[in-house]
């Protein structure tokens, strides 16, 4: 499919959203999130942690979501309540699957913060009283 595209798009601009551009969005009490963008699809923004920061339990409904690390620590738990914990330092990736119950936490001495690209449909985060299984 070498040379294949939507013609209708072909000729837009690629374009750039300055730091100071990004707007407080889907608060989830713990962390600070920032949207870049959210078009038909896809979300786009970034999150911040304070150290010493638990938030609370949530999901993403119909959203796919990966998360880059770009600065501190960042925990993740998830499953049966919450037993499956993850750790992430800057540099790594985190993928969150559709509709999983999680929650964030910050247990280093910096502030974490993450670049997320969200892919679906619907409200981008459902906040909930706790972990799966509960």
């Amino acid at each position: 499919m070498d040379g294949d595209h939507d013609p209708a798009t072909a000729g837009v601009p690629c374009r750039r959203i300055p730091d100071g551009a990004l707007e407080p969005a889907d608060p989830t009490p713990g962390m600070s999130r920032r949207m870049a963008e959210h078009s038909d699809g896809m979300w786009t923004g970034t999150v911040d942690t304070e150290p010493g920061a638990v938030t609370a339990w949530h999901h993403h409904g119909e959203h796919e979501t990966t998360l880059y690390i770009v600065s501190g620590t960042f925990r993740l738990e998830s499953g049966p309540g919450g037993a499956d914990v993850i750790e992430a330092r800057a540099g790594d990736f985190i993928r969150v699957p559709a509709g999983a119950i999680h929650r964030e936490s910050n247990p280093g001495d910096e502030a974490s913060r993450a670049v997320v690209v969200r892919c679906g449909s619907g409200a981008p985060t459902v906040n909930v009283p706790g972990p799966a299984g509960e």
